[in-house]
């Protein structure tokens, strides 16, 4: 734990974990407040899970989250609403314990203690407020005049398709002034979560340091972004720090919204529940797989937007394989809850799929969307739809439930000018450009081209951006159109992948000659291509503006 103290009744820090309480608790303080929302990281535990720990430990604890990017006036009144209320000392804490500092900064420039106090106060806990000050001077009001910072092109996310389309683009012109904003410390290579939850990879090598990663001579502005106002070329950062620019990209990817299944936060990690869509979590799942003798197995599927629709089915796949070789498949009633009504949205690679659904017994069970769960119980609920469309409730016990969580655009993108009336950011699918704003592009999940949300359709995305974008700067003779393409390396058992490659309106767009894999059948060498090939051509390629088998298409 890094603590640190703000005053004599309030600490902040960074992410507590449930077995940091009692700790806590020793160490004297009365009440916890938690800044950081659900869901917002990977390795995150939930609200609850804090709660429950702080209650064993006597603590009393208050949820105020704070999207990261959105610290609003009312959050801070709601703040010094509870610093005035909850026993004191208080420790309050969000991802790094900024937001919480400036939650109080804002409530103290509120009840009119001097600026200088506030600054210095939290300069020596080792936050710095600067980026407040305009704020707490200007009413909350963040003016658009004039700009913390100022880059050519400015990449808003530092993900897969964030960082690939700054390598892209750096790639092609050193000299590109470009920055990009994210807060995140970690980058992961979130595809090989599924190979963690099968006991294949080990967590750790799906992790590296954001650091190490953006390109040399990329700036790295290390904070959330807030808002977006295109009709000034303005980013508003947490803080309200204004980064002007001449070009946008948005990638931030999207939001995984675990408190969309009512009971699902409080029961994670634990009592047979798991999901390979946590970094945290993808061991868990492994864990419950290599223990499980006999039961029921549950994987489910939500409504689609999805990244990687193939993944909830992934993780089926390889927990059946273990206990065919186990010899327990027998002992095993494995459901597939599929919230739509078909196995996989491409026809052709259905009949292998399916001939491993028969080979593990599973029982597919579709238009069956997980609603609640109640993890000690062992039980789980599902609005089912018929064919008909009428609705009914579904009760289902568990041994163990693989739930892949409803995902939605984030929350700063789906209010902002920039998205689309479903909340996603609205582009041209050929160009990427957005459709009303000429100087904004966007690539990755967040985006609604009509492709599959994956790690292959963003390293096929960057260079069809960095090109286009040079283009618009006079540096390029042709504008690139993406065909929509996607991959899904879909392990259907330990040693064979059935390699689905795909572009827009299901169109197949094989990789590879057929006689080395055919993408129809489960093949050993698309297994040795995700194992062994597609980790380092993820770190050392995508991600390094080495555009391998993603060269854009040209027309004209």
């Amino acid at each position: 734990m890094d603590i640190k103290n703000i005053n004599a009744t309030l600490a902040v820090s960074p992410q507590i974990h449930p077995a940091d309480l009692a700790a806590i608790a020793n160490q004297g303080f009365r009440s916890i407040i938690c800044n950081r929302p659900d869901g917002e990281g990977a390795d995150q535990p939930a609200f609850k899970e804090i709660s429950d720990a702080a209650a064993k430990a006597g603590l009393e604890c208050q949820y105020i989250p704070v999207t990261a990017g959105r610290v609003k006036d009312s959050d801070a009144v709601a703040f010094g609403a509870a610093m005035q209320s909850l026993p004191k000392p208080t420790l309050a804490y969000c991802r790094t314990g900024t937001r919480s500092a400036t939650l109080w900064s804002l409530d103290q420039g509120a009840r009119g203690t001097p600026l200088p106090s506030i600054l210095e106060t939290t300069r020596k806990a080792g936050y710095d407020m600067s980026g407040v000050v305009r704020r707490i001077a200007n009413g909350g009001r963040t003016p658009t005049d004039t700009a913390d910072a100022s880059h050519d092109i400015v990449i808003v996310g530092g993900g897969a398709a964030g960082i690939a389309v700054a390598s892209s683009l750096h790639a092609r012109d050193s000299d590109l002034d470009i920055a990009i904003i994210d807060p995140a410390d970690i980058h992961y290579y979130q595809p090989g979560w599924t190979m963690v939850g099968g006991g294949i990879f080990d967590a750790s090598t799906t992790a590296k340091t954001m650091a190490s990663l953006i390109p040399r001579d990329v700036h790295w502005i290390k904070a959330a972004v807030s808002a977006f106002e295109p009709q000034n070329n303005a980013v508003i950062l947490d803080g309200c720090r204004v980064v002007k620019y001449r070009r946008l990209i948005v990638a931030p990817g999207l939001k995984l919204d675990w408190n969309g299944v009512e009971g699902l936060v409080e029961t994670l990690g634990k009592n047979g529940v798991t999901s390979n869509y946590r970094y945290d979590l993808a061991p868990y799942t492994w864990k419950l797989v290599s223990e499980m003798k006999a039961g029921r197995a549950v994987f489910t599927q939500p409504p689609m937007p999805i990244k990687c629709a193939g993944a909830p089915q992934k993780a089926l796949y390889l927990s059946a394989d273990h206990w065919r070789r186990a010899g327990v498949l027998d002992n095993i009633d494995i459901r597939f809850c599929n919230a739509g009504n078909v196995l996989f949205g491409v026809k052709e690679y259905v009949p292998a799929l399916m001939d491993y659904m028969e080979r593990y017994h599973a029982d597919l069970m579709f238009g069956h969307r997980l609603v609640g769960i109640d993890g000690p119980a062992r039980k789980a609920w599902f609005a089912v739809t018929d064919e008909t469309g009428n609705e009914r409730q579904e009760e289902l016990e568990f041994d163990m439930i693989h739930v892949v969580p409803p995902q939605t655009a984030p929350d700063f993108i789906r209010v902002s000018p920039l998205a689309d009336a479903a909340g996603w950011v609205d582009v041209d699918q050929n160009t990427l450009r957005h459709k009303h704003f000429d100087n904004i592009w966007s690539i990755g999940d967040v985006m609604n081209a009509p492709n599959a949300k994956t790690a292959a359709a963003a390293r096929k995305q960057a260079p069809t951006v960095a090109n286009n974008i040079l283009h618009d700067m006079g540096h390029a003779r042709s504008v690139a159109h993406y065909d929509g393409y996607g991959s899904c390396p879909l392990t259907v058992e330990r040693g064979k992948i059935v390699l689905a490659e795909f572009g827009y309106g299901g169109k197949l767009l094989p990789s590879m000659p057929t006689w080395l894999i055919n993408g129809q059948k489960p093949t050993r060498a698309a297994w040795f291509l995700k194992e062994k090939i597609l980790p380092p051509m993820y770190w050392r390629a995508m991600l390094r503006g080495k555009e391998w088998l993603a060269r854009p298409e040209m027309v004209g």
